[in-house]
């Protein structure tokens, strides 16, 4: 059965019992600004969970795509992956417990065939704040009894971790948040043996024997503003399951990276490492590049790129780990190899996800990955040369900032070679030295002007007008989706920079200064007025997206032709340009076009 199958069977066996399926959201959420990425089924449901009534109905269905930062750390073991597909199916104030357990075991043991002499069941033990769920535990006991008979108590664990919320257990839970008892479902690998500490239940055994394959969450309480905790009138189910782990269950196979979803990833790394996953030393290192690399591909295919912050930072941080680990396996591994890796990634992916075009898709990845890792690869090996020449004492945060600043290191890489030598990186002393830097880089830039000019020459200010012809031209031409990303002006040159797929032809460079120029030609006035951002945003001024303004902004209105969010400082009739000219486009990656202008005569 292929990981396809199992998402079809699941989704047709809730169709089955009126359920609707209900689409994919986003990996990269849309409007949620509290989280970077979608990292569970439930997270988009949130308001529905709450009572808000959902279009579609009472009993929903679906598989959602996952990624979770929190787990990074945690890949390198045999079945931790930071991006994984959820299955879902949801009650709405619908059916509750009774319905949901024995469906759940019936999903499990005939339409995944799974043996039910491998599968253990986990409920919740109860705490301080919520009593032992016994309901669950007595119609476990009853589906249990109708399979095997009586006597199947020891299939049962109490599990005080057996509660769901987005924050964890209830004394964690921020005021308004859902939650409620769960009960897991466990596959026993018989073939591995547990170590002497163990006890032969999924609660009190670590060796790996045990692995959770479903999970369905009661939702029954909300948070109060006192820190107790209610009932909800209507009560919901919230069940997940891991299409990965499943997998695994349904193939037998306790590494999920040897399963169908993993193991022609792990084989194109070991062609291009000329290593053997079965050489149980090179597995961690393997096994964080086949995650990674699935990870990093499915976040530029929601439209993200390298960067350093936010869903950018993350990204980044994946590429370059897994640039890390390929440099540990060795054998000529270079890392422009990840860009082929993730080629295959898309090769798997299409069977599954029909929203993946490997042929229309993979120029983009393979783009992005190349050039993060060209840029990384060239200070690699430096940064790590640097890394080993230092002694006990040089194991510190200054030195893990000399890391990041010179050769691009983020700090959990940094981390992470601290622990190869049992040292500790302290993430507040980083952050101290790093706040230190950017206070002397910001003290230097107020040196400057706003707006990136270099001085108030006359030249200088010429160019910092022509700017706002420049880009209201490129968005007259290419659409509004076109905007400035970035400038520099010098009484040398104007630099200007732009989000753009492709190479300016030179019929579109001739137009675009015979427009700018049109305007200089036409003396149109050129004033400014000082506004509510609001008032600014519905006249369709324009400005850099990536800045954050004031309440009361400055508005530059050139005529009726422009309008730009800006500091100025500007000519008073476009006339005192006198002449326009593009004489130089660059490509700087991710998308984004640079120009070089000059004005004047």
């Amino acid at each position: 059965m292929t990981a396809k199958e199992i998402i079809d069977k699941y989704i047709k066996f809730f169709e089955d019992k009126e359920h609707k399926r209900i689409a994919n959201s986003p990996l990269v959420p849309e409007n949620d600004p509290t989280t970077l990425f979608t990292s569970s089924g439930m997270q988009p449901l949130v308001p529905y969970l709450l009572g808000e009534p959902h279009p579609a109905g009472k009993r929903l269905v679906d598989v959602q795509n996952c990624f979770r930062a929190v787990d990074i750390d945690e890949v390198g073991d045999n079945r931790h992956t930071t991006f994984f597909r959820m299955l879902g199916n949801w009650s709405l104030g619908d059916y509750f417990k009774k319905e949901e357990i024995p469906w759940l075991w019936k999903l499990l043991t005939e339409e995944f065939e799974l043996p039910k002499e491998k599968l253990y069941i986990t409920v919740f033990a109860g705490d301080k704040n919520v009593s032992f769920d016994r309901e669950s535990e007595q119609i476990w006991k009853d589906v249990l009894e109708k399979s095997f008979g009586s006597n199947q108590d020891q299939r049962i664990s109490k599990d005080p971790s057996n509660w769901w919320s987005r924050s964890g257990l209830p004394d964690k839970m921020p005021a308004g948040e859902p939650g409620g008892p769960d009960t897991e479902v466990y596959y026993r690998f018989d073939e591995l043996e547990h170590k002497s500490e163990c006890k032969d239940n999924p609660v009190e055994c670590e060796c790996g024997k045990f692995m959770e394959i479903a999970n369905s969450v009661f939702m029954q309480y909300q948070k109060e503003d006192d820190g107790s905790l209610k009932l909800l009138s209507s009560p919901n189910v919230d069940y997940g399951g891991g299409v990965e782990r499943l997998l695994a269950a349904v193939e037998n196979q306790s590494d999920i990276f040897k399963t169908s979803l993993y193991s022609e990833i792990i084989e194109e790394i070991e062609i291009a490492s000329n290593k053997k996953y079965s050489d149980v030393e090179n597995q961690p290192a393997m096994r964080v590049i086949a995650d990674h690399l699935k990870a990093a591909t499915y976040i530029i295919l929601n439209g993200i790129t390298p960067s350093n912050k936010d869903q950018g930072y993350v990204l980044r941080r994946l590429l370059r780990r897994s640039a890390m680990k390929m440099h540990k396996l060795g054998g000529g591994l270079t890392p422009s190899s990840l860009a082929t890796i993730c080629d295959r990634v898309l090769i798997i992916e299409e069977e599954i996800d029909h929203t993946i075009n490997r042929f229309s898709d993979r120029d983009k990845v393979m783009q992005i990955v190349d050039e993060e890792m060209e840029k990384f690869g060239k200070s690699l090996d430096r940064g790590l040369k640097i890394f080993e020449s230092y002694e006990d004492s040089q194991l510190n945060a200054l030195n893990a900032f000399n890391l990041y600043q010179t050769y691009g290191f983020p700090f959990e890489i940094s981390e992470e070679l601290f622990k190869q030598k049992n040292k500790t990186l302290n993430r507040d002393e980083f952050n101290v030295i790093m706040e230190a830097h950017q206070a002397l880089s910001r003290s230097g830039a107020e040196q400057k002007f706003k707006g990136g000019l270099a001085d108030h020459s006359e030249k200088t200010i010429m160019g910092h007008t022509a700017t706002h012809l420049l880009h209201r031209a490129l968005r007259d031409m290419f659409g509004e989706q076109l905007h400035q990303t970035g400038s520099n002006i010098t009484s040398e040159r104007v630099r200007f920079d732009f989000n753009f797929e492709r190479k300016l032809e030179d019929t579109e460079i001739t137009e675009i200064e015979k427009t700018v120029n049109g305007k200089i030609k036409e003396n149109l006035p050129v004033h400014f007025e000082i506004m509510p951002l609001k008032q600014a945003k519905q006249l369709g001024a324009i400005g850099l997206f990536n800045d954050k303004y004031a309440e009361d902004v400055k508005v530059y209105f050139i005529a009726d032709y422009s309008k730009e969010l800006c500091g100025g400082p500007h000519v008073d009739f476009t006339s005192e340009i006198k002449q326009f000219k593009i004489i130089k486009q660059e490509n700087i990656g991710h998308g984004q076009r640079r120009l070089y202008c000059v004005v004047g005569e």
